[in-house]
């Protein structure tokens, strides 16, 4: 690895997009082959540089903190009268989320091969969102976390409003405001941990050090909570998300369910556990209760959907109560399977949306009973829906088996029955995935689909590593835990100390 590559992979990872983006707005807005593969290899850099990211990555630095833990550090000053600074690194929480961002954008590319009106806008913002979305897991300046986390609203407002589909402005508009309220809530926030700290500061490492001083915690608290369980979304600030789903282009679904849903587990992680530990300790029982309500209302609502990307939908409200369920258990095992949840989520979640993408764009329709029987017809499109289904229902072999038993472990060490309900989740969910399977793809066929199009190459590719991620890691899941397990015993271990 070159000594500048070494020294700003970060910077790279993160600006890349917005630079190749601002070259997509040179383009001929008329060359939409030129402006989609140009996308194409912007977006396979910063998964380059994930790549060398995770073969650099210590798995062994044990800490949290900006001397002791923190790898591939970036500080410059940016603000200095209000001592604002350039400050990126990662740790073991932030690695899986990067690798997985860097994974899905080139596959949301190739998802939106379909694109043909207004291309270089589309991508301009495409590009811009991944700008966002990266800097999010790599800022460690609140000022800076903030600032990207508020670039993600804007593109993703504009690519659900005006590529989406027949309801896209009500969509749009409901998903502009419930963020936006959720990032006023972290704005005064972060206004008072900069105003409270001694001397002034936006570095969240050193938020965490004097985390003592602040006062109206669990005010505090909560008001960064409601924010992240607005993204994650938890129930019931979850009304947002279905909407966003069905009317959001394929790809844009893709980047919804696979990236955003993560990022409010990750500020919980983040800023609650690491800045007021002693109240995200004495709300664990809340947010695991909040755990369970998703893991079972997401799963019996997604069974009652007729539209098959709505059942997705909602099957993303399940699966994300199982990271908060783990998140919640204060125990290596519990925290690990939540962070592994993640990932495993982003991947399988983003197999689903492209199959439903695909599938509408040959019939037109989601309606999951207006299929029947096409297994025979469409064998290895059937082969990849199958295979992500099981992995989302947790069949041992496959993903998510891995992550869950980790969160049931962990969250049974200390809330029993709790858990003991979450786990009834897994039946609901199996039955609902096993279910929708049978009417789409079993049984007689469908005349009406006999001369239905199988995948095409473009397709495959995009299918492929994820499904390969599906099985890889349900057999072999130390690649993803060997990233964070250093990170998390270290945040299990502050509580430890505090004897709490």
């Amino acid at each position: 690895m070159s000594e500048f590559i070494q020294n700003h992979i970060l910077t790279l990872i993160t600006f890349i997009p917005l630079i190749g983006g601002f070259f997509i707005l040179f383009l001929p807005k008329d060359k939409h082959d030129v402006i989609r593969w140009s996308s194409l290899v912007i977006t396979v850099v910063p998964f380059l540089l994930a790549l060398i990211l995770f073969a650099g990555f210590d798995r062994s630095v044990y800490g949290f903190t900006h001397s002791n833990g923190i790898q591939f550090i970036e500080e410059y000053t940016w603000i200095r009268a209000y001592n604002i600074h350039y400050f990126m690194g990662i740790d073991g929480i932030s690695m899986p989320m990067i690798f997985l961002t860097a994974l899905i954008c080139p596959l949301c590319v190739l998802a939106s091969w379909g694109i043909n009106r207004g291309v270089k806008g589309y991508f301009f913002l495409f590009l811009l969102l991944e700008t966002g979305m990266m800097g999010v897991f790599t800022a460690l300046d609140f000022f800076l976390f903030f600032v990207f986390w508020e670039v993600m609203l804007l593109p993703m407002y504009f690519l659900i409003g005006i590529w989406g589909g027949p309801r896209k402005e009500y969509a749009a508009i409901k998903f502009f405001l419930y963020t936006l309220v959720g990032s006023v809530m972290m704005l005064l926030v972060m206004i008072y941990f900069y105003l409270t700290s001694d001397p002034h500061t936006f570095d969240m490492t050193k938020l965490a050090e004097i985390n003592s001083v602040f006062d109206y915690r669990t005010i505090l608290w909560f008001a960064l909570f409601i924010n992240f369980a607005i993204k994650i979304p938890v129930f019931p600030f979850h009304t947002w998300l279905p909407d966003a789903h069905v009317e959001a282009p394929t790809a844009i679904s893709v980047i919804l369910a696979g990236v955003l849903l993560k990022m409010g587990a990750y500020g919980i992680l983040r800023i609650n556990y690491a800045v007021l530990p002693d109240v995200s300790y004495n709300m664990s029982m809340f947010m695991a209760i909040f755990g369970m309500i998703n893991i079972i209302y997401g799963a019996l609502t997604a069974m009652a959907q007729k539209d098959l990307k709505k059942l997705v939908a909602y099957s993303s409200i399940s699966h994300m109560g199982f990271v908060l369920l783990g998140i919640a258990s204060f125990t290596n095992e519990g925290i690990n399977g939540a962070i592994l949840q993640m990932f495993n989520h982003g991947v399988i979640t983003a197999m689903l949306f492209l199959l439903v993408g695909v599938i509408y764009d040959r019939a037109h329709h989601r309606e999951i009973d207006g299929f029947g029987g096409i297994a025979s017809v469409v064998p290895n499109y059937a082969f990849v829906s199958f295979l992500a289904f099981f992995g989302a229902l947790g069949l041992p072999g496959l993903n998510s088996f891995i992550s869950e038993v980790l969160v049931f472990i962990g969250a049974f060490k200390k809330y029993r029955v709790i858990t003991a309900i979450s786990a009834s989740g897994i039946i609901i969910t199996a039955s609902y995935c096993l279910w929708t399977l049978q009417r789409i793809f079993l049984g007689k066929l469908n005349e009406k689909y006999k001369l239905l199009p199988d995948m095409n190459i473009r397709e495959t590719i995009s299918l492929l590593p994820l499904a390969l991620l599906v099985v890889i890691l349900g057999v072999y899941p130390h690649p993803v835990l060997n990233l964070m397990k250093s990170t998390v015993k270290y945040v299990n271990n502050i509580f430890l100390n505090m004897n709490l």
